[in-house]
This record gives structure tokens, C-alpha cells and sequence, in this order.
């Protein structure tokens, strides 16, 4: 009776490798769906990412102001009646000092107009 014990402890335990390690066992499959959630993770960033870019696509095909805004932004230009206004941040301890005690900022190099 023991070896009939032994006989089916050992067939069922044969039935179960490929349940539990095999190919499609349990193992993979929570690897896969690991896998799958990190796929799905990264679309979704890909998504919002590809509808800021039809979005923007959108603007620049039916709209001015989002040409002028991204010529403004990533060109520098200005309109012809305007005064451009650049500001720096490179004065000096000593000159923003005497700047602010005179009251013109301009003296101490911190605005440039630039007329065109």
C-alpha cells in the first residue's frame, strides 16, 4: 500500500510541474501580465503625448495667434509697432544696489530696450 502511496504522490506531482513552471504556467503568465501593465503604462504617456501634438497641429493649421505665439516663443520675433523689452540677470551685487537707489534699472544694465 505504501508504494501505491509513492506511485500517486508521484504522478500527481508530475501533473503539476507544468501548471506551476511549464510553458504557460502560472510563473509566466504573472510575468506576462507584469509585462503588460508596464506596456500599457508607457501607451497611455504615448497617448496624452500624441494628442497635445494633433492638438497643436489643430491650432497652427486653423489659427494666427498659435503661429504668432510660437514665432514669439521660439523664434524671438516681434510685431513691427512693438518695443522688445530683454531682461538680464547677470548686474552686479554692488550695481543693483546703487540701481535701486537711483531708481533706474536701466543704468545698471538689467533692461535693454530693442527697437525694430
Amino acid at each position: 500500500m505504501r508504494w501505491l502511496a509513492i506511485v500517486f504522490l508521484a504522478l500527481i506531482a508530475a501533473l503539476q510541474y507544468p501548471m506551476w513552471l511549464g510553458r504557460g504556467g502560472w510563473l509566466q503568465v504573472r510575468e506576462l501580465e507584469r509585462q503588460l501593465t508596464v506596456q500599457r503604462d508607457a501607451n497611455a504617456v504615448l497617448k496624452a503625448r500624441n494628442e497635445r501634438l494633433d492638438a497643436d497641429v489643430r491650432d497652427l493649421k486653423t489659427g494666427f495667434e498659435a503661429i504668432e505665439e510660437r514665432a514669439r516663443a521660439e523664434l524671438g520675433m516681434v510685431r513691427h509697432d512693438e518695443v522688445f523689452f530683454q531682461l538680464r540677470n547677470v548686474v552686479a551685487p554692488g550695481a543693483a544696489r546703487t540701481a535701486a537707489k537711483t531708481a533706474d534699472p536701466a543704468a545698471a544694465g538689467v533692461i535693454e530696450p530693442i527697437k525694430r
